[in-house]
């Protein structure tokens, strides 16, 4: 189950980054709303995963997915470019949490 908790939570950190953007520096209302609550629930699974997962695997899988998947979001939503150099950085974060889940057992 806490690996279930840690994608829940990683999904929130995507939110809480794209939110962050519409939230225009929190100049609007709304979004900034929605961003604090995503940041809040991503912590709050976050928390949840850790208690049964080590914290050298748990806090940078977290930090990994989201910045990935923040990668992705960025491209979709707001047109920014994937370069091959952007692709080949992902590519080594995902190696790297693969590695540090492979450790972990």
């Amino acid at each position: 189950m806490a690996w279930v908790y840690l994608v829940v939570a990683s999904l929130f950190e995507m939110l809480f980054a794209v939110t962050m953007k519409y939230a225009d520096g929190f100049s609007r209302v709304g979004w900034s709303v929605f961003t604090v609550a995503a940041g809040i629930a991503s912590l709050l699974f976050l928390t949840a995963a850790m208690k049964t997962l080590p914290v050298s695997v748990a806090y940078p899988a977290w930090t990994a997915v989201g910045s990935v998947g923040t990668v992705f979001l960025g491209a979709l939503l707001f047109g920014e470019a994937l370069t091959p150099m952007k692709l080949l950085c992902v590519a080594a974060i995902l190696a790297g949490i693969i590695g540090l889940r492979l450790q972990a057992g």
